[in-house]
């Protein structure tokens, strides 16, 4: 990856921020997007600072224009576009009784439409330099989750969208990855939208520990490497895929169990 562009969405925190550091210690350039300009900023100076060569590209993924201003200012900054890591998102919690529709819509925009958006404008660049597309989906993107049907159906949307991707571009060079991970110590679960579109009240459960964000960039790093279609960073990951489709009213019992204390035991008043 040394000297290769990559560009990565929601970089200015969390997992994003691990993905930049890692692919800028192997070497690449990095250009990084994030609708946060004042915590993108310090990103792309502590990058520079480690002697990276970065690009801050503050934008809406939501907002076509501004995908096709980002990958236009990368191609202007570095010449050349190789790789892009869909990372940006967004969650909720709340059950869809008590969930407003605009709060969904909003999921789906930032988590499938987003990384639509980057990807379209990204792709033939990409192709052009037989290169990569990853997008980090979850758990929730091949099995339900209890409180989160509008970040479960975005997710989900990514594995129709980008698989059938793959099947377009796999034959040009390009790979296509995705990934599923449990829960990471990020900030995306303090940032989850309740039913009214304010932050969710409830704290979020997590059901078999959280990875670090470095620990799964390093994972994301070494799978697109090896252009794999699929991964599983964790082992809860791997425990919920092979559990959701062999046994799936059991995997539906367990994260009930788990995950649905957050929720009180009758559905929320309708909003």
């Amino acid at each position: 990856m040394r000297g290769k562009v990559v560009l990565i969405s929601g970089a200015a925190g969390g997992l994003g921020a691990a993905l930049c550091q890692r692919y800028a210690s192997a070497g690449s350039r990095i250009a990084a997007m994030d609708l946060d300009a004042q915590r993108l900023d310090k990103l792309v100076s502590d990058l520079k600072q480690r002697g990276a060569l970065a690009l801050a590209l503050p934008g809406n993924i939501t907002d076509p224009a501004s995908c096709q201003a980002a990958v236009a200012a990368t191609l202007s900054r570095f010449g050349t576009l190789d790789g892009l890591i869909n990372n940006a998102g967004i969650s909720h919690r709340s059950l869809l009784q008590s969930t407003r529709i605009e709060v969904i819509r909003q999921v789906m925009e930032v988590n499938f439409f987003g990384a639509v958006h980057l990807t379209h404008s990204a792709l033939p660049h990409i192709t052009a330099q037989r290169g990569f597309v990853a997008a980090i989906s979850s758990v929730a993107g091949f099995s339900p989750l209890i409180g989160r049907t509008g970040y479960a159906a975005s997710k989900h949307a990514l594995h129709g969208f980008f698989d059938s991707l793959r099947s377009e571009v796999e034959d040009l060079g390009v790979s296509v990855t995705l990934v599923c991970p449990s829960f990471i110590r990020t900030g995306i679960g303090a940032a989850g939208l309740g039913g009214d579109g304010a932050q969710a009240s409830s704290a979020r459960l997590t059901t078999g520990g959280e990875s670090s964000a470095a620990d799964i960039a390093e994972r994301i790093f070494v799978a697109v490497a090896e252009n794999r279609r699929l991964l599983l960073p964790d082992r809860t990951s791997r425990l919920a895929w092979w559990l959701s489709r062999l046994a799936p009213q059991r995997y539906a019992s367990i994260m009930k169990r788990r995950v649905g204390a957050e929720f009180d035991a009758a559905p929320g008043r309708p909003l």
